[in-house]
Formats: C-alpha cells, sequence, structure tokens
C-alpha cells in the first residue's frame, strides 16, 4: 500500500508538467486486458492547478541529481523527497482505474541516481503495465535527457506518447539555467523516434507500433528573454522536422528563487496568445514571418489574426461567396470548420449575413472584413475597426481551460475559431 504522504509529494511534484493532455491513440488493444486508449476513451481538459483530467499525473522520483534554476523539484530546492518502485505504480494505476478515477497515466520523474536508471525503472513500468497487469489504456511517458536510446525504443514501442521537453527556447537559456540538458540531449532522441514512427508509417506496421499518439513538448515562457517571435520560430520548426503533435507553452511562476530568473511570473494572456498563434500556423496557413517579428512578442491587445488583418487592411473586403478557402481562414471570426462550412453551403445557394449568423460565424469581427452578395456592414474607418476588435477581445478569458467551462470564449479555444 501506497504511503499517502508519499502520493501527495508526487502528484504535487508532477502538476507543473502541462504536456499531458491526450487526443487519444489507435493502440491495438491486447485481449483480456483492462482499459482503453481510444480517441473517445481520454478526456482532454486541464483543471486550474495544472492537472489534467481522467489521466494520473505523477512522478516516479522527485529526487533530482539536476539543479535547474526554474524547477522545484532541483538538486538544492529544500523540499520532501519520494520515490516509488515500479510495482507501486502499477499497482496505483490499477486499483485507480478500477476505481474509475482515471482512464490513462501521465508516468515522469526527476533524474535520479542516472539518466540510464532512471528510464531503466520507468521503462520497466510501463512494460508490466502492460504485460503483467493487462493495462490497455492511454499511457504518456517522458523521456529522459542523456538516456540510452535503446531504452528509450523499448519504451516507445510500449506507450501511446512520449515528450521530450524543450523547457527553455534557445540553447544559451539552457546553458545558464538547465547547464546539466542540452539541444543535443532532447533533440536527438526526438528526431530518433520520429523517424521510428515515420518508418511505421511507410511499411503500415499495425501492431507494436511506436508512439502511435506522436510526441510532444513543453516550453517555458517568461523564464528566459526569448521573444514571442523566436519561441514560435522553434515551435514551427519542430513542426516540420519533428512532426509533434503539439507545442505546450507554460508560463513561468516565480516558485522557486534565484538571481537569474524574473520575479514575476509571464502571465496567462503571453501564453494565451503564443497558442493561439500556434494554433494559426497548425490550422489557418500561416507562417510566422507572418504572424509575428522574430525579435517581437505578439500584441497583448488583439489576437494573433486580428493583428495580422489590420496590418493587412488592403486584403480585404473579400466576398464570402466566391473567396477561396484558404482566403475565408485568414477572416477574423471564422474558424476552420466555420470556412469548410461555408465552403460547402455556397454549393447551393449564395450566402448572406443572416447565414453566417445561423453558422455562429462571430460577425462582431468578421463584418468588418466580408461582403456577402456585394453588400458590406462594416466600418470605413480604421479607427473604429480598431476600436471594434478592442472590445470583443477585451471579452476573453484568458485561463486554463476546463470541462466545466461555460463561455463563448472557451468553447471558442477548443474549436479553434478565431
Amino acid at each position: 500500500m501506497i504511503d499517502e504522504e508519499k502520493l501527495e509529494i508526487l502528484t504535487e511534484s508532477a502538476k507543473y508538467d502541462v504536456s499531458c493532455s491526450s487526443s487519444g491513440s489507435r493502440r491495438t488493444n491486447k485481449s483480456g486486458g483492462i482499459g482503453n486508449g481510444s480517441v473517445g476513451g481520454i478526456c482532454h481538459s486541464f483543471t486550474p492547478d495544472g492537472r489534467c483530467i481522467s489521466l494520473l499525473k505523477i512522478l516516479m522520483s522527485n529526487e533530482c541529481l539536476y539543479d535547474c534554476e526554474y524547477c522545484p523539484n532541483r538538486r538544492s530546492a529544500d523540499v520532501p523527497r519520494a520515490r516509488l518502485t515500479p510495482d507501486e505504480v502499477c499497482e496505483l494505476v490499477i486499483n485507480f482505474y478500477k476505481r474509475n478515477y482515471i482512464e490513462g497515466l501521465f508516468l515522469s520523474s526527476a533524474v535520479f541516481d542516472s539518466p540510464d536508471k532512471t528510464m531503466e525503472l520507468l521503462t520497466e513500468t510501463v512494460v508490466k503495465l502492460r504485460k503483467v497487469y493487462n493495462f490497455n489504456g492511454y499511457i504518456h511517458l517522458k523521456g529522459i535527457p542523456h538516456a540510452d536510446g535503446a531504452i528509450v525504443m523499448k519504451a516507445a514501442k510500449t506507450v501511446d506518447r512520449m515528450s521530450y521537453n524543450v523547457e527553455l527556447p534557445s540553447e544559451q537559456s539552457l546553458k545558464l539555467l538547465a547547464p546539466q540538458k542540452t539541444k543535443q540531449s532532447l533533440l536527438l532522441p526526438m528526431k530518433s523516434l520520429n523517424e521510428a514512427i515515420q518508418y511505421d508509417k511507410l511499411n503500415k506496421i499495425r501492431h507494436g507500433k511506436v508512439l502511435p499518439a506522436g510526441q510532444t513538448t513543453q516550453m517555458i515562457i517568461g523564464a528566459s528573454p526569448e521573444s514571442d517571435g523566436r519561441i514560435l520560430k522553434l515551435s514551427e520548426a519542430l513542426y516540420r522536422n519533428m512532426n509533434l503533435k503539439r507545442v505546450y507553452y507554460s508560463s513561468y511562476i516565480p516558485v522557486v528563487k534565484s538571481s537569474k530568473l524574473p520575479d514575476v511570473g509571464a502571465g496567462l494572456l503571453r501564453e494565451h496568445r503564443l497558442y493561439q498563434a500556434d494554433w494559426l500556423i497548425r490550422y489557418y496557413g500561416f507562417s510566422v514571418n507572418e504572424i509575428c517579428d522574430e525579435q517581437e512578442n505578439l500584441p497583448q491587445e488583439y489576437d494573433p489574426k486580428c493583428a495580422w488583418a489590420l496590418r493587412n487592411m488592403h486584403l480585404f473586403p473579400v466576398e464570402i461567396n466566391t473567396a477561396p478557402l484558404e482566403t475565408l481562414l485568414r477572416v477574423p471570426g471564422i474558424g476552420a470548420k466555420s470556412a469548410y462550412r461555408i465552403t460547402e453551403a455556397r454549393k447551393f445557394s449564395k450566402l448572406d449575413f443572416d447565414n453566417l449568423a445561423k453558422m455562429r460565424i462571430v460577425l462582431k469581427r468578421a463584418k468588418h472584413f466580408i461582403t456577402c452578395k456585394g453588400k458590406f456592414y462594416g466600418s470605413d474607418s480604421f479607427a473604429q475597426v480598431k476600436t471594434a476588435l478592442l472590445i470583443a477581445g477585451s471579452n476573453e478569458v484568458n485561463e486554463q481551460l476546463t470541462m466545466f467551462s461555460e463561455t463563448s470564449t472557451a468553447l471558442s479555444a477548443l474549436t479553434g475559431e478565431i
């Protein structure tokens, strides 16, 4: 039986890693096992303190060899320490699952003894869960920098998703704040795992696939001086070269004191703007250069799409009944799903503003950038357009999403409609 105090220490220590949301997995279930890692079986939401709903989020140990300045579990921190054995983790997962507390596991660890030893025990844990405890549920495992590649690959063939957290956006900041980590210790295993994933896809391997739910990473925002433009450039490169499922942005919170760190956090608004820009890169066809200069931060007043539109008013208005899909995706207030819906609906009849309202297009933004059947209901004054967008943006609630959000902002963030 696991000591309650030990459990509290290791779950509390894990809450600062936000890269554990799940989009489900297509891993083949083992006959006679328990649990299911499919898309419909996993919740995707965060609670306000950083826990991912429905996944047991825990560290195997918070005893760390490293002394990263920003980490509450760093070697020099005066905090209670605890460690679990592979069997203790397995029993905890199975007991929690049988009580309907969880549907999956996010397992990470501080680096104790050595990187190889830590990765070996993490791998032993997930292999036992699958083969001894017959657990079919979703498993996300945190990779350990500097660990042997063979151990990492064994784990990757067992779990659904892995993440190597980049943490800081430049090698210079890594050297200053996390000297035991290097750019290569993070990017090389990500590259190897991506190559294995692509090999499985090319050869249409169905059983024993490497990471069927892919890879993610996390960056801490505001602990180091890099601009939003530079952060987004790195994210764009990771999506292109590593085929990551998600890059997570975690606003720096000053939970530990250090002369090398800022005294105040970056704030949720900056984190929120980065997620909006990230969405534009992945689903709307924007490049980082269009959204933000590499040396600049994203504007606080407007979301990145509105800011781009204001800089490019010469491209608007566009006719809703004839504009191509890639143009509709760039109109503020028209999200990805809405743009596809418009292109389908206009095959049957010409659309007007009433039709757009029924499609839930955000007309308080979109009307300044579109015409319907040649009619324009927006403002001709650039200053008035800026004011209208500013007022619309002021109603946004910059907070982590929960399952119980009832605001339209929460719906927008969930669907990507910006």
